[in-house]
């Protein structure tokens, strides 16, 4: 019997295990790995410190494979063909895999003893240790997972810096100018950003413990926490001891099937040296993984390079490479206010693409990167935008799922002999979408393109779309939630399903959202009225119509504030935030708020948040209608009114758009004869310009047209899908939305006005009417045994005259 020793048991040990597994070996398999756990996610990583257990990440290890964790292998014996253990023991082998991966690179600087690294689950353990008294921390290393590093540090209430050696973050990623707009992203979270420096030494104090880093231009950063994450090395030193051949820089020699210079021997992922380069993403490793477990059972298959191309999210930032990272000529657009930038490289022809750089927006990125070294199917200014239509043509060749090397003939083969109907179908049998998850939206597009019909079901308790969930709701009266799924469901509902018909039932119904059964349908924040935060407290946010507030009504605030001990900020949207209230806190804050007359803001719900204004013509010489009382107006008129998303909207008095009200679901601008409207806009990740609806309005004709173009949204479209999405969703798309709201091309416009009418005359404000109910209060407790007592999980720490959470460790 053949036996296979595995040493190392990362992600591509497990890829190998599970396809040689898969092949039909008979063998015995066993794998030896220095951890205390069979392998894990390391993609998903971050995610162990936001809560995602170490068993959640952890791979299943395939029904006969021997595993032995927490085991150090310290020398191969290839004569006698055995490895030898830290304990002593021997494991013979017929072949053995080396899978050893890399080690961080902490580079000799005075102190680096001190610091951390960012590669295991047992090192997010040592970092959540020393964070739980840190006020600050450093990341030496602006790249992939120096990024992520930083995002972890920040999620655990560390003031961040990172530190990058090059000229700009992420340099093997983006170019300069990309590198320009993902540090104005970064900077605008909150952390310091250092490129083009170094670490000279990490400091320490009188107590022996980390107090900074020291540049080499003489700069202290603050810091009790260091994280060295300046790139990784090959762990080759087992092959290096026994005689194998490794590269000049690192990493075992292998050749196309991954052999070693010992035919008895194979290396895979990144302690490979396959074809002159170590790599370092999980695309190729799996890569090598597969071809080492087709060639130990009989197969002939080849490793010949990877597509290294990366789509991934970081700090919020979408990024994406993908090809080349330079050519004869470029393509760019570049929004440094809206921090976006995008890049394409082609042939001096421009008909070949040969690669392309998105910060910002990586939207491109799933339909050009199979295109790279192809000839391109549009102008290069088209696809750089939408890359609309490339699906179409997607050559069978063409790699769509870089992590597991699927092409599009590989998912048009399951959709055509396997009766592939959904994207959950395609992932379980090609394993597409199933790593990073940067290919989906590209499953999706091939589905369709297949003659796919996909299912638009809310989920698996209705066969409804949320737009015909509304049109029953409406159309038959119904008035809860058990009454809709006894009657069009099945089952009793889910967190996707409940709080959409929750949404649905307000709107038609404008009832309280606490009122009997919609009670338990709510989501967090809902439930609450208040929206969490990190630690457990909840925010309180009076709505403040268009800014504009009296002296009295701020020192209000202020004494809420003060005599409950919240963090107070003034937002973009011209209201005042109070963060840090416990639960049962909440009826007394807004007590005293709504006695002064304040109402809710609604900045739990997916609901109208605020309207934004200038000074308008009142007070401003350039202003040419008043702004400010259209904006009191039209928060007034829709405030409460729930909808699929949350709405924002904003009046400028003048062309000069100080309330930006063109970033806005609905925005309005003057102009000497009236109003000119916008509408779907929004910022965020993926921000969008408000289009042009109608110009020169009156009030009345304003009014009239943000009642049906609102009321039109919430009948249609899909859940938490924000105006802008739904506009371009739109068959006919603008132009359609005109002839429907304005020109009444389907017959509906009275409806709408009639809808609206009932909104603004059954608004109630919903704080008000739970201080009113003692059956409400009675859900604003920590804990029900112990109505009274506070969280004591829930402590602040002062930062500039106030409170910031601490995170439990």
């Amino acid at each position: 019997m053949s036996r296979i020793v595995v040493v190392g048991h990362g992600p591509a040990a497990h890829r190998f295990v599970e396809r040689l597994t898969g092949n039909g070996f008979a063998g015995s398999v066993t794998v030896i790995g220095e951890e205390p756990r069979p392998a894990y996610d390391r993609v998903a990583l971050t995610s162990y410190l936001s809560g995602v257990s170490a068993d959640e990440l952890t791979y299943a290890v395939p029904e006969g494979v021997v595993t032995r964790t927490a085991t150090r292998v310290t020398a191969v014996d290839r004569q006698a063909r055995h490895v030898v253990t830290a304990d002593g023991g021997r494991t013979p082998y017929d072949v053995l895999v080396l899978a050893t991966g890399s080690a961080p690179f902490v580079p000799p600087v005075p102190g680096a003893q001190h610091a951390f690294v960012y590669r295991t689950i047992e090192d997010l353990d040592a970092i959540r240790t020393a964070a739980k008294d840190a006020v600050a921390g450093v990341v030496v290393g602006g790249g992939l997972l120096g990024l992520e590093a930083a995002d972890a540090l920040r999620a655990l209430g560390l003031k961040t810096h990172i530190v990058e050696m090059s000229p700009w973050l992420m340099p093997r990623q983006v170019d300069e100018g990309g590198g320009s707009v993902l540090k104005g992203h970064i900077e605008r979270l909150g952390l310091g950003v250092h490129a083009g420096s170094g670490v000279q030494e990490i400091v320490t104090g009188s107590d022996g413990r980390v107090a900074g880093v020291r540049t080499p231009d003489g700069t202290l950063l603050e810091a009790q926490v260091v994280v060295f994450s300046a790139g990784v090395r090959p762990r080759d030193e087992l092959a290096r001891s026994c005689g194998l051949e490794v590269g000049a820089r690192g990493g075992v020699v292998v050749d196309s099937a991954m052999r070693t210079s010992d035919p008895s021997i194979y290396a895979i992922g990144e302690c490979a040296f396959a074809g002159g380069t170590v790599y370092g993403l999980v695309g190729p490793c799996n890569t090598m993984a597969e071809v080492a477990a087709d060639g130990i059972t009989g197969g002939s298959a080849t490793f010949e390079g990877a597509d290294m191309s990366t789509k991934l999210k970081l700090l919020g930032v979408e990024v994406a490479q993908f090809g080349a990272m330079d050519g004869a000529l470029d393509v760019t657009y570049m929004d440094p206010v809206a921090g976006v930038y995008k890049k394409l490289f082609v042939s001096d022809d421009a008909r070949t693409l040969l690669g392309g750089i998105c910060v910002g927006d990586a939207s491109p990125y799933a339909t050009l990167r199979p295109f790279v070294g192809k000839e391109l199917p549009a102008a290069p200014a088209d696809l750089l935008f939408s890359g609309a239509g490339a699906a179409l043509d997607l050559p069978d060749e063409a790699q769509v799922c870089s992590c597991n090397n699927v092409c599009a003939g590989d998912i048009r083969t399951a959709i055509a002999e396997q009766g592939v109907t959904d994207v959950p179908g395609v992932k379980a049998c090609t394993r597409a979408g199933t790593t990073c998850g940067s290919c989906v939206p590209m499953l999706k597009q091939l589905l369709e393109k297949s003659g796919v019909e996909l299912s638009k079901a809310l989920c698996e308790h209705f066969a409804y779309s949320r737009a015909e969930l509304f049109d029953i709701v409406r159309v038959r009266g119904v008035t809860t939630f058990s009454e809709l799924v006894s009657a069009h469901g099945q089952g009793r509902g889910c967190d996707i399903c409940k709080p959409a018909v929750a949404s649905i039932l307000a709107s038609l119904h404008n009832g309280h959202v606490l009122e009997g059964e919609r009670a338990a349908l709510q989501d967090t924040n809902d439930a609450f009225l208040a929206n969490i935060q990190k630690n457990g407290t909840y925010s309180v946010v009076p709505r403040i119509p268009g800014g504009e507030i009296t002296p009295e009504k701020l020192i209000v605030i202020g004494e809420v504030a003060r005599d409950f001990g919240l963090y107070t900020k003034i937002t973009g949207g011209q209201r005042i935030d109070l963060f840090g209230a416990r639960v049962e806190q909440l009826p007394e804050i807004w007590r005293r708020l709504v006695d002064a007359g304040f109402e809710s803001g609604h900045a739990y719900g997916k609901a109208l948040r605020t309207v934004k204004s200038c000074v308008g013509s009142t007070w401003c010489r350039y202003g040419v209608q008043d702004s400010v009382g259209l904006a009191i107006a039209l928060e007034l008129r829709y405030r409460g009114l729930r909808s699929p998303h949350k709405l924002k909207s904003a009046v400028s008095g003048c062309a000069r758009e100080c309330a930006e009200a063109r970033s806005k679901d609905f925005g309005v601008i003057a102009t000497e004869q009236g109003w000119n409207l916008y509408v779907g806009g929004n910022g965020g990740f993926t921000p969008r310009h408000a289009d042009l609806l109608a110009t020169d309005l009156s009030t009345d004709e304003l009014l009239r047209t943000i009642d049906r173009f609102l009321m039109f949204y919430i009948r249609t479209a899909d859940r938490l899908q924000r105006t802008a999405a739904w506009l371009e969703s739109l068959d006919g798309g603008l132009d359609y939305l005109r002839e429907v709201i304005m020109e009444d091309s389907l017959g509906i416009c009275a409806d709408l006005d009639a809808q609206m009418e009932q909104h603004v005359a059954t608004y109630a404000d919903e704080w008000r009417a739970t201080l009113d109910d003692p059956g409400k209060l009675s859900r604003f407790v920590s804990f029900v045994n112990a109505p009274g007592m506070p969280d004591p999980s829930i402590v602040f720490a002062s930062e500039r005259g106030q409170i910031r959470p601490v995170m439990a460790r």
